[in-house]
């Protein structure tokens, strides 16, 4: 009975610990909610956490009016970059662990290297490139370098993964006459959906939520909406209309809060899939 009863005690101290860390976490989220459904004059009179005294839409109007075009070059930056990026780190990780040639450990070992370069450091031969290819001030141009930039992550992420599958299976099929494209596709691609979210997930909130190269190798109508938000905060003029700048935080947030809301645990149950071997 007193093992039982320590036991929930136990329970409630931990729900309760879980339940007010989540709640001093959510509060910034609770007040740009709030705040971008009020005037400015209940901004102005009411405290940071008051109900609004007239829910109005006006700030999310004006938002969208300010930044919705910057939304949509986002989604074409991130889309394309997550996705090409995602395919050639499943092949690239397929051959290193499944087709291993000579000096192929050395590459995957200078290919990791991209996942510890700060951003700063590829700047300027990133500008070189895009420059070269006539790509500068381009959604096009965020989407090569998105892509090269995440590749070291996603072919890790993949090779960790694919190591982990046993040899015998993909010998069988090189057997029954299956060759390299074969086996990637109708074998291993097939196996490869917990990682494939993990890299959608990785991928997509790196790129939707940089702000760095896109204010490097973008101007103008190309920027992506994290430029556009800082645009917007910081260049405003006259009275600050703080419920239009939440609002469109807001927006700016939105996809990554959806991504991670509906495919967490994908992410979590990916990243742990290959951990047993290699």
């Amino acid at each position: 009975m007193i093992n039982a009863q320590r036991f929930t005690f136990s329970r409630l101290a931990i729900y309760a610990t879980l339940i007010f860390a989540a709640a001093i976490y959510l509060v910034p989220l609770v007040v740009m909610l709030l705040t971008s459904f009020k005037s400015p004059e209940d901004i102005r009179t009411g405290n940071l956490l008051s109900w609004p005294q007239v829910i109005e839409g006006i700030g999310w109007i004006k938002a969208w009016d300010s930044v919705g075009g910057y939304f949509w070059n986002s989604v074409k930056i991130t889309v394309p970059a997550v996705l090409i990026s995602t395919f050639i780190g499943a092949m690239n990780g397929y051959v290193l662990s499944m087709w291993r040639f000579r000096g192929s450990q050395l590459f995957f070992g200078l290919l990791l290297f991209g996942c510890f370069l700060p951003f700063q450091t590829v700047l300027l031969p990133a500008s070189f490139t895009i420059g070269k290819l006539g790509l500068a001030n381009t959604t096009t141009g965020l989407v090569l370098v998105h892509v090269v930039y995440g590749l070291a992550f996603t072919t890790l992420f993949f090779r960790n993964y694919y190591v982990s599958i046993p040899d015998a299976l993909v010998k069988a099929a090189r057997l029954d006459g299956a060759g390299f494209f074969t086996i990637f596709g109708r074998i291993l691609l097939p196996m490869s959906i917990p990682i494939v979210m993990v890299c959608l997930i990785w991928q997509f909130t790196q790129i939707w939520n940089d702000f760095l190269f896109g204010v490097v190798f973008a101007s103008g109508d190309a920027q992506p909406i994290t430029v556009a938000l800082n645009n917007l905060v910081n260049t405003s003029t006259g009275a600050k209309e703080y419920n239009v700048d939440m609002a469109a935080a807001m927006i700016a947030g939105l996809p990554t809060l959806l991504v991670y809301i509906f495919a967490g645990k994908y992410f979590l149950r990916g990243l742990t899939s290959g951990a047993v071997k290699g």
